[in-house]
């Protein structure tokens, strides 16, 4: 037994508390199932319809809360999707335990294939 763990509380049993996700005025969130992952995508309904669609991905240790200041700057040019990389902000880790930069592009891979939104004008910070 770690050191950490209390003798009567085995990790296992332990169910995560879930954080409150703050939500800007305008924006919506979804889950997104995908083989090996699920993706929480933030968005914001664009001022028009027919505008380019945009995905926003956040660097390391970051969320889709990082694009919330600039979605909405940007929704009379683009139709804008922000999501949480597997194991951070609201996305659960992925079932592989993959956090490689290789696994992250899959992830975003598999939901614009999933989506169907491509091409798109795609936004990155950092590890993005």
């Amino acid at each position: 037994m770690s050191s950490t763990e209390l003798p009567a509380v085995l990790a296992t049993t332990v169910t995560p508390r879930v954080g409150t996700v703050r939500v800007a005025e305008g924006e919506r969130l979804r889950s997104v199932g995908l083989p090996g992952i699920t993706l929480t995508v933030r968005s914001r309904p664009p001022a028009r319809e027919g505008l380019p669609p945009a995905l926003y991905v956040h660097g390391l240790g970051g969320s889709s809360q990082n694009w919330s200041a600039l979605m909405p700057l940007l929704d009379g040019l683009v139709d804008s999707e922000a999501l949480d990389l597997p194991g951070f902000g609201d996305s659960p880790p992925p079932d592989d335990g993959n956090y490689s930069v290789t696994g992250h592009a899959r992830a975003v891979i598999r939901y614009l294939d999933a989506a169907e939104r491509g091409p798109v004008h795609l936004f990155g910070n950092s590890l993005g």
